[in-house]
């Protein structure tokens, strides 16, 4: 490493960059780890990006990707800076001590957001705490929505996870030089990102990439094709427009990004809908995640920490009041959430039997988080005990309504619980004890492997951080899960032929979930 009067200077293998020492840390913002993904390389896959000579000025965060605005709705609880330019295919990097010799663990973040908005410049994810703490932080961006995961019979799919595995080969390649330890990688992320970890640990072109992974409120899971596709196909039907990338790559960027928003309105984590995904291609993603890596075909040796929130639907029902509302649509809600679940009546039964008290909005929530969320992680645990970490964030936002919902867990994770953009979600006077405690887990892991509580065995253990001291409790959500497995949800219910449900029952289910996107019209994180 290094330095003149502005600041550290470290070589990378396309150029040396400039950055800047703040509260003893040295950080690199908006290096290029890939070339614009547009003109030619639009819907492709990235390029290295171009050498350049000198010292490149990395003081400012880099061009955000493409990406729609959020509703002022969730705009209230969640912030997205936007900036300008193409070079968005760039990252940042934390570290305390830039140079070869430090030999320091390394995680790697990849932001959330549906996989349609986000960044790394987001300020909760400021990388100050873990460089401070002896972990060189590195933030991704990425390409998102259509540009990122559309799916055109005349292009790749997932250009967005091959810019995240180009990101990724980029630090295994170059972090050394800015302290840190190739071969102590975490990569980390929360809900999209989380998602994403679980398709790049499970692919074949980033073996031997990743020491450890983190996944907050995101299973790994490949999207149905056909869903991807009616995206594209009703965002073409808007604009008019043939639904090939050649054809989207002739539209002007803001209306492509205002019809994604538009055909993307009435779809949600809780209620599905269209949306863009990941998807198997038979290359970079062969088979479903989530399979490959319970049949061990993949990431041997990764030790694994997965958590989701306590009340994680509660992010995309509180904001305009959707609770109340799905509260009184009652039976139509419940129908709807079956069709989203592929679960008969009992399931439902069983949830409204072990919480008396709750109303519909919490059956509905927890019902879908149970099916999209829990569920896989308990499996990919069982797959994968004494090497796997489990832990619920339970300590409920001060702000009326939120609970423990999805994502308000990062400023505690980050320790960034200070910064007004975490008390959008968090409220004021977020516990700093709860911080370190958080935040000190995700540290220990990058490190040593070891959050700090016993790995998964039979006994399920969970690591609950909430109010008071953090602690152990087993099969926290063992009652709630075992419904599943007694309804046998694999199995044919009454009103379907060989587990597909009868006309009637589809045509009934699809009217329930129809009338209640209609009635709820909320927007997607």
């Amino acid at each position: 490493m290094a330095e003149d009067r502005a600041g550290p200077v470290v070589g990378t293998p396309y150029g040396a960059v400039r950055g800047r020492y703040e509260r003893e840390v040295a950080v690199f913002r908006g290096i290029p780890y890939a070339a614009p993904p547009f003109g030619p390389r639009r819907f492709r896959p990235p390029e290295p990006p171009e050498p350049w000579d000198g010292v490149r000025d990395a003081g400012a965060f880099g061009p955000t990707a493409p990406k729609p605005p959020y509703s002022d709705v969730f705009a209230q609880y969640l912030s997205d800076p936007f900036v300008g330019g193409e070079d968005c295919l760039n990252l940042n990097v934390w570290t305390p001590e830039p140079g070869p010799a430090a030999r320091l663990p390394v995680l790697v973040w990849l932001h959330g957001g549906a996989l349609t908005r986000g960044s790394s410049s987001v300020p909760v994810y400021d990388g100050y705490g873990f460089a401070r703490d002896g972990v060189v932080l590195v933030s991704v961006n990425y390409r998102l929505g259509v540009e990122g995961y559309g799916l055109f019979p005349d292009s790749p799919p997932n250009p967005g996870l091959r810019d995240q595995l180009a990101a990724l080969e980029w630090v295994y390649e170059s972090i050394a030089a800015f302290g840190g330890d190739p071969g102590r990688i975490t990569l980390a992320g929360q809900s999209a990102g989380a998602i994403s970890i679980g398709a790049l640990i499970a692919a074949p072109g980033a073996q031997g990439l990743v020491r450890r992974a983190v996944l907050q409120s995101g299973p790994p899971e490949a999207s149905e094709r056909d869903k991807v596709r009616r995206m594209v196909r009703r965002m073409a039907a808007r604009l008019k427009v043939p639904a090939t990338a050649e054809a989207f790559a002739a539209v002007d960027r803001d209306l492509l990004l205002r019809a994604q928003a538009e055909v993307g309105r009435l779809s949600s984590p809780v209620l599905g809908g269209p949306a863009f995904g990941i998807v198997v291609d038979g290359d970079l993603v062969p088979r479903d995640p989530l399979e490959a890596l319970v049949e061990g075909e993949a990431a041997g040796g990764v030790d694994l920490l997965m958590g989701w929130t306590r009340d994680e639907y509660r992010l995309w029902l509180v904001p305009g009041g959707l609770v109340d509302r799905v509260d009184r649509l009652g039976p139509v809600a419940l129908a709807g959430a079956m069709a989203r679940c592929r679960c008969g009546h009992e399931v439902p039964r069983g949830y409204r039997a072990l919480h008396p008290e709750a109303g519909t909005s919490e059956i509905v929530g927890q019902m879908v988080t149970d099916h999209l969320l829990r569920r896989p992680m308990h499996r990919l645990a069982d797959a994968r005990p004494g090497s796997s970490y489990v832990y619920e964030f339970a300590w409920p936002s001060n702000l009326p309504g939120l609970g423990a919902c999805h994502a308000l867990e990062l400023g505690f994770v980050f320790d960034t619980g200070h910064v007004p953009d975490s008390a959008k979600l968090a409220g004021e006077g977020a516990p700093k004890e709860l911080c370190d405690a958080m935040h000190g887990a995700w540290v220990r892991f990058a490190e040593t492997g070891d959050p700090g509580w016993r790995p998964w065995d039979a006994e399920h253990p969970v690591q609950i951080f909430g109010e008071g001291e953090p602690h152990i409790e087993c099969g926290p959500r063992d009652a709630e899960l075992a419904l599943w497995a007694m309804a046998g949800t694999d199995t044919p219910e009454p009103d379907s032929i060989n587990g597909t449900p009868t006309p009637a029952r589809a045509a009934e289910l699809a009217s329930a979930v129809r009338r209640l996107r209609r009635s709820v019209g909320t927007r997607r994180h």
